[in-house]
């Protein structure tokens, strides 16, 4: 039977930011990762909360069926380097999540990785790791 999985996000901008990161290291298309900064954050599955955050980042992960640990590594270091909020000056981007101990959410989220390149204009997530491998992966 089919989970229902829900998210509920709460935060302050409409402030969004895509990093396709992991591309640069075999020149083609890699793990993705979609970041919103939250002042909280959670995950529901059926009902029951399985995760939560308070300040930080929620970040939809795709990872790409080629994916391997180097991927992984990078993927993880720009996550907790990006410099998405502002210093005690008031300079904007220049903190990161690591710098102002916040918090970080991922959610698994195989659809960044879908097409619709076929006559019928059905999604295919093809390019997207399988399950069980994900399911290790992460």
């Amino acid at each position: 039977p089919s989970k229902r999985c829900e998210v509920e996000i709460r935060r302050r901008s409409a402030f969004l930011w895509i990093v396709v990161a992991a591309a640069a290291l075999r020149g083609g298309s890699a793990m993705r990762l979609v970041l919103q900064r939250v002042v909280s954050a959670s995950v529901s599955v059926d009902g029951a909360e399985v995760s939560t955050i308070g300040r930080g980042l929620l970040a939809l992960v795709g990872l790409h069926e080629e994916d391997g640990a180097e991927d992984l590594l990078y993927c993880a270091r720009k996550l907790c380097g990006a410099k998405l909020w502002e210093n005690e000056s008031g300079k904007s981007w220049r903190q990161s999540v690591r710098q102002m101990e916040y918090e970080i959410l991922l959610v698994s989220q195989f659809t960044l990785f879908g097409e619709v390149t076929n006559k019928k204009h059905v999604p295919d997530f093809k390019a997207s790791m399988k399950t069980a491998e994900a399911t290790r992966t992460y």
